[in-house]
């Protein structure tokens, strides 16, 4: 589905945090009966489906009242399925009867569920995502023949995928045909199909066991049996794969035998399951002799491999297996993999389906000012009078127009969220041989706690290098001082500025070395998690976006809640930087095409690249992605102009008070929010029997 952004103003665009509502117990039955009759009516809801649905799905409604989940997951009504004269057709129609209350007004969403039989758990696979949901008024009478189609409001198809619950995502990445061969190929292209297989021993007897089948038998024609067809040896999970490729970017379902995977593919297999621990992933590989042969029967099963749990040692990394001859049993070969592991948030509470963002761009919002760090870098300029990403910085940026606030936050070893960039610091030293006023020890930035980061002087990179210490004005006042935590800074802005959150992650760059000089030590699901629980605390309703350059942690980010918005930040064709080892962000095309594979709202270029190809612009464009950029070049009037006439819809620089160009010094969110309180002040005054009257200055003002 493509990208979505609303095209009228009548849309609550706050970015609210939706009430945290009491979960109703989930009960599989086309009829849901609430409180006394007398205090609710029985209607019936009726959805067309126009996609197919698997065996393990089923449509639902969650909604405003207690019969329909207080707009949690948990409480949804589940559907039943009409029978169908055409078993063929894709689409099928779902009826439920509720009893919603009869003296309110009643909002809803249809979902599309996965069921697990074995644990009745609810998977949110794909919901209704606009800002408006469904409704029926108080005074509505139940329509003879009412129809209505999933995903469709107003004539507005907005459709997205949902975020983990209880189940887990497991990413496997083939990039660049990693197979290595004992015997020539002959240069084939090899498909890949990923198959999730049940390890968790059945609880029968060993003598009402079945036979075992050989390996031949279960690996058939269809690859292996499936709970489709019969078999009981895969596991729930919903098994998809997604291409880097400008023509098969969107996530899907794996076909029958597999998807290729050649020396220029980036593929992706996306597998959703509610057993991780007790998950295996049978890996196969299959191969055609001819494109004769691909159109005619079915391929040569060259080999297999299973992946077992135990391997995953950590949320993400990579792995080195062996290839088994599917004929022989023999070794055959190596593949290379990398792995990601995605576990739902612990902070769930927080979230549910009354509105998300994810994926919410208002049209009015184009060629905003954004303040990198808040003021600019201050150890870059000679001239900075103020500490970068400190709740100073920031505020001055707001108070000379900013829109929003870039920011970068990362965790202090006792895994507190702090506003800061580099992932290294210097200490000042005492040295007992040396007379130097500085020494310098460097040291990174999360081995030290939050009370050691406000106690210990500390300098920055720059500093540190060169041996010159820098100062900046007020610079012993609280609001002046480095590592502000993330939930002061939260609390310290006016809720009408915009936060694009840039989370630190140090990847490894294509030379092998790492951007930080020591591996991880804090696992990513716990990373995210931390960072995420103080903003679904504390955001209350400000507009945030989230960002990164790690591809991964976008995806961990999109998957984890569904409030926020995620964008990719990439470095593309430079000359500034050194690429990192994942390609995925060293072009503009491919954070495209993974920018609409994850469904992350859009793209964070590097201006450096978008100048040598403005044309590049309309990559993510057309795709319907909302493009920032980011870079030294962004610090000129020109080339801030230039970026605003080509439709970027924000712009992040430094120096915000030298460099806007904004005649009213307030964000377009302020500005906005004044306009919607002024409409409901008109609207009150009508309703009063009051005359709106405009006055010769311009302004607006009641009169009775």
């Amino acid at each position: 589905m493509e990208r979505w952004k609303p095209s009228y103003d009548c849309e609550e665009d706050a970015m609210a945090a939706p009430s945290v509502c009491p979960v109703a117990e989930t009960v599989p039955t086309a009829q849901r009966i609430f409180g006394d009759i007398s205090t609710n009516r029985l209607w019936t809801f009726r959805v067309r489906v126009n996609e197919k649905l698997s065996v393990f799905e089923q449509l639902g409604i969650v909604g405003s009242c207690e019969a329909l989940g207080n707009w949690k997951h948990t409480g949804a009504a589940l559907m039943t399925r009409e029978e169908s004269q055409d078993e063929d057709e894709d689409g099928h129609v779902w009826t439920a009867q509720v009893y919603i209350p009869r003296h309110c007004d009643t909002q809803y969403r249809y979902v599309v569920f996965g069921v697990d039989a074995t644990s009745e758990q609810l998977l949110v696979r794909r919901w209704e995502v606009q800002l408006e949901p469904r409704c029926i008024k108080e005074w509505d009478e139940q329509p003879p023949e009412c129809q209505e189609t999933f995903g469709c409001v107003n004539g507005q198809e907005k459709v997205d995928r949902g975020w983990l619950t209880k189940e887990s995502l497991v990413q496997l990445k083939f990039f660049y045909a990693p197979f290595t061969w004992k015997q020539r190929m002959k240069r084939r292209l090899v498909h890949v199909k990923v198959t999730p297989m049940n390890l968790r021993i059945p609880t029968t007897g060993c003598a009402e066991m079945a036979p075992v089948s050989t390996l031949e038998d279960s690996l058939s024609n269809d690859t292996h049996d499936t709970r489709e067809n019969g078999g009981d040896s895969t596991a729930f999970a919903f098994s998809e794969v997604v291409t880097l490729s400008a023509d098969s970017c969107e996530i899907r379902t794996q076909e029958q035998f597999g998807t290729a995977c050649s020396a220029t593919d980036l593929v992706i297999f996306h597998l959703t399951v509610a057993d991780l621990d007790n998950v295996a992933y049978l890996v196969d590989l299959y191969s055609y002799k001819s494109k004769v042969e691909r159109e005619d029967g079915p391929p040569h099963h060259l080999g297999y491999h299973y992946v077992l749990p135990n391997l995953f040692k950590r949320s993400e990394g990579n792995l080195e297996l062996p290839i088994t001859c599917a004929k022989t049993h023999r070794p055959l070969g190596m593949m290379k993999l990398g792995y990601l592991i995605v576990k739902p948030s612990s902070h769930s509470a927080h979230m549910d389906m009354r509105v998300s963002y994810t994926r919410y761009w208002n049209n009015k919002w184009t060629g905003l000012d954004v303040g990198h760090r808040g003021s600019g870098t201050s150890f870059k300029a000679m001239d900075a009078v103020i500490r970068e990403n400190t709740i100073t910085s920031l505020k001055n940026a707001a108070e000379h127009g900013a829109d929003m606030v870039e920011f970068d936050v990362q965790l202090s070893k006792d895994l507190v969220p702090v506003v800061y960039h580099d992932f290294m610091i210097y200490v000042s030293l005492k040295s007992k041989c040396s007379m130097q006023e500085h020494d310098f020890l460097s040291l990174p930035m999360r081995e030290l706690t939050l009370e050691q980061l406000k106690k210990l002087k500390v300098y920055h990179t720059a500093e540190g290098l060169s041996r010159e210490t820098r100062s900046f004005h007020n610079d012993d006042l609280l609001e002046h001082q480095p590592f502000p935590q993330l939930a002061d800074v939260l609390e310290a802005l006016d809720e009408h500025i915009g936060f694009n959150i840039e989370i630190k992650w140090s990847q490894r760059l294509q030379d092998g070395r790492m951007e930080e000089e020591f591996e991880h030590v804090v696992d990513r699901n716990l990373y995210i998690d931390c960072i995420l629980d103080v903003v679904l605390r504390k955001a209350g309703s400000r507009r945030i976006v989230f960002s990164c350059f790690d591809p991964d942690i976008c995806t961990m980010l999109r998957y984890k809640q569904n409030r926020y918005p995620v964008m990719f930040l990439t470095l593309g064709h430079t000359t500034k930087y050194q690429k990192y080892m994942d390609p995925r962000g060293n072009a503009m095309e491919t954070a495209v095409w993974h920018a609409v594979a994850m469904e992350l709202l859009g793209i964070v270029a590097h201006t450096e690249d978008l100048l040598r190809d403005p044309s590049q612009v309309n990559l993510a464009k057309e795709r319907g992605l909302v493009l920032f950029c980011w870079g030294d070049d962004n610090n000129s009037k020109d080339t801030i102009k230039l970026l605003k006439e080509l439709g970027l819809h924000a712009i992040i620089y430094d120096k915000m008070d030298v460099l806007t160009t904004k005649e009213v010094k307030q964000s377009v969110f302020l500005l906005q929010a004044k306009d919607s309180q002024k409409e409901m002040l008109k609207l009150q005054a009508l309703e009063m029997g009051h005359v709106w009257h405009t006055s010769a200055s311009g302004s607006e003002e009641q009169q009775a």
